[in-house]
């Protein structure tokens, strides 16, 4: 017996491993003559249109109940496949080099990858593996090789299936085959793989590297998808341990959708708000689902990478649709884009920065860019006639900024007088609190501001100084590093005393494990993946938050914190 560790999702998974390899795909350069340059072009089309036709004809097969989630990745591989800047600069670069359409699309995808690295916002950042996916799909195409992972027998027998990664198409596909989990070698806890695991709630350990060679066909393995743990060949007591906690879990998972419609109250009657995080049109389908009071943080970057800017009105309808069909507040999140300059995604040659995650993006980049901010500053005022929408800035950092994005707002909202359009003149203005800077001086935001949300994906690796996807120093990253917590508790404290709501939209809220941790420091408000929003709201219903607060704010300040982290290590075993 040995055991190996990654990002684990979900609970418990026990079976027999099914090590699959994707045969590598060889790309070799071919230069053309001029005679066979379109050609080449009209065979590469055909093979993204035979992608496409495959991956359409997924999402259209795909079952009512299947999780809104699949159809949103599968939808945004569709939308890959029709993007100028994948199809078009490929083809440009075949008439332009004359040569064959698998290395020109190779150059493109490295291309694409580059744009996506300088973006400092680890959700987005991630997406540069759906660019892999799509392109590896219409690979497949140009050299006629069929994935191994689509030569399955149709039943999975309760295997456990080890492979380099795991696309939205392969899940798809392996919906109905009965798998017990999986284990990638790539991914994190906020990449697509890892997003489909905690949806379609099966247990899974990703980023674990070199698992494809450590582990053997028809190895016995246990997945502890709450420690990120593989154990290869256990002997029979601890598979008899397992067993046990994967039944209990069972139960109680069960009994998580008799949840919906309860009141989000603790034991001892303090009401508690669950939010829900989204980004495409489909997540609201599942935060409707999952009983959410609202949504606390409404991403819009998507409706602007790798296309040209959407406008006002293209902005306001996707507003103002979440609004309608919400109830309770959204919050929109404005444009929150990395160090990239264009906003189609490309970027000048000339153009380069050191540190992306310290340079031009969010606020920055809007307060540099009107042209790019103010639209969608009306269209956000327009929609929120329509329902309770709030404006949420990102990445605040001076108290300038703000002073600057309230002028702005004043600015615009004398504009939309002036031409008789109607938005809500007191529409609730918030901050993000993701850099120290902000944490520290929260109080003098607050009195500024109508709320504040606490990013902790981005607070805890500018206070720690670490990129948690980067596998040099990711196991660095720790959200109950004492620094962390004191300034979470800050900036609870700063909107306290001032009288606003605080919540967070990190991957702390969306954990159950730090749920009673973070009751215990004051938060009210949390904002997450509607598919954890049931478990979190479990968590809520069995704590006392009284004496919670009482140990979890002595412990901020004793010279360890072991008591915290027995406390979410308690939390994450019952």
């Amino acid at each position: 017996m040995f055991l190996l560790s990654g990002t684990g999702i979900g609970d418990v998974a026990i079976g027999r491993a099914l090590v699959l390899d994707r045969d590598e795909i060889e790309i070799n350069l071919r230069h053309l003559t001029e005679d066979e340059v379109e050609q080449e072009v009209i065979r590469f089309r055909k093979a993204v249109s035979r992608a496409r036709n495959k991956l359409e004809s997924m999402r259209d097969e795909l079952p009512e109940h299947a999780p809104a989630e699949l159809s949103a990745f599968l939808g945004a591989h569709v939308l890959m496949l029709e993007d100028p800047l994948l199809i078009d600069q490929t083809i440009g670069t075949i008439r332009r080099d004359l040569i064959n359409a698998e290395v020109a699309l190779r150059r493109q995808e490295e291309s694409l990858k580059q744009v996506f690295d300088t973006i400092n916002d680890d959700y987005l950042r991630s997406k540069k593996n759906d660019i892999a996916q799509v392109v590896e799909r219409v690979q497949t195409e140009l050299s006629s090789n069929s994935s191994q992972l689509f030569a399955l027998s149709d039943e999975l027998d309760d295997r456990i299936i080890v492979v380099n990664d795991l696309t939205p198409a392969d899940t798809v596909h392996f919906r109905n085959k009965h798998m017990a989990g999986f284990i990638t070698n790539l991914g994190g806890p906020i990449s697509h793989t890892a997003i489909l695991a905690r949806s379609l709630k099966l247990p899974a350990v990703v980023g674990l590297h070199g698992a494809g060679r450590l582990i053997r066909d028809n190895d016995m393995l246990v997945i502890d998808g709450r420690t990120g743990t593989v154990v290869v060949a256990p002997g029979e007591r601890i598979l008899q341990q397992y067993r046990q906690r994967r039944e209990h879990a069972e139960k109680l998972y069960a009994g998580l959708k008799t949840l919906r419609e309860v009141p989000a109250i603790s034991e001892d009657n303090v009401r508690v708000a669950l939010l829900a995080n989204i980004e495409l049109p489909e997540d609201i389908d599942s935060a409707v689902k999952a009983g959410a009071d609202g949504v606390g943080l409404y991403r819009t970057e998507f409706m602007f990478m790798n296309r040209e800017a959407p406008d006002e009105e293209e902005q306001y309808a996707a507003y103002s649709d979440a609004a309608v069909r919400i109830n309770g507040s959204v919050t929109i999140r404005t444009l929150d884009l990395g160090a990239d300059k264009q906003v189609d995604g490309g970027r000048s040659d000339a153009y380069s920065t050191v540190n992306p995650a310290l340079g031009l993006r969010a606020v920055r980049l809007c307060l540099s860019n009107p042209g790019l901010f103010i639209p969608q500053l009306r269209a956000i005022l327009r929609a929120s006639v329509h329902g309770n929408i709030r404006i949420m800035i990102p990445m605040l950092s001076s108290l300038n900024e703000l002073d600057q994005v309230l002028e702005l707002v004043r600015e615009v909202k004398n504009t939309l007088s002036r031409e008789c359009v109607e938005f809500r003149p007191d529409i609730a203005i918030g901050g993000m609190i993701e850099v120290p800077a902000a944490a520290v001086a929260a109080d003098l935001f607050a009195r500024k501001l109508d709320f504040l949300s606490l990013g902790t994906n981005d607070l805890i690796q500018y206070t720690l100084a670490i990129d948690r996807v980067d596998d040099e120093v990711n196991y660095l990253y720790d959200p109950l590093h004492p620094a962390v917590l004191r300034l979470i508790r800050h900036t609870i404290e700063a909107g306290e005393n001032q009288g606003i709501p605080v919540s967070m939209c990190g991957e702390m809220a969306g954990d159950p494990g730090y749920t009673q941790l973070l009751l215990g420091l004051g938060l009210r408000e949390f904002s997450m993946d509607p598919a954890t929003l049931l478990q979190v709201k479990r968590e809520v219903l069995r704590t006392r938050v009284t004496p919670i607060t009482d140990t979890t704010r002595k412990s901020l300040y004793d010279s360890d914190n072991n008591s915290l982290r027995s406390l979410v290590e308690n939390a994450r075993t019952h």
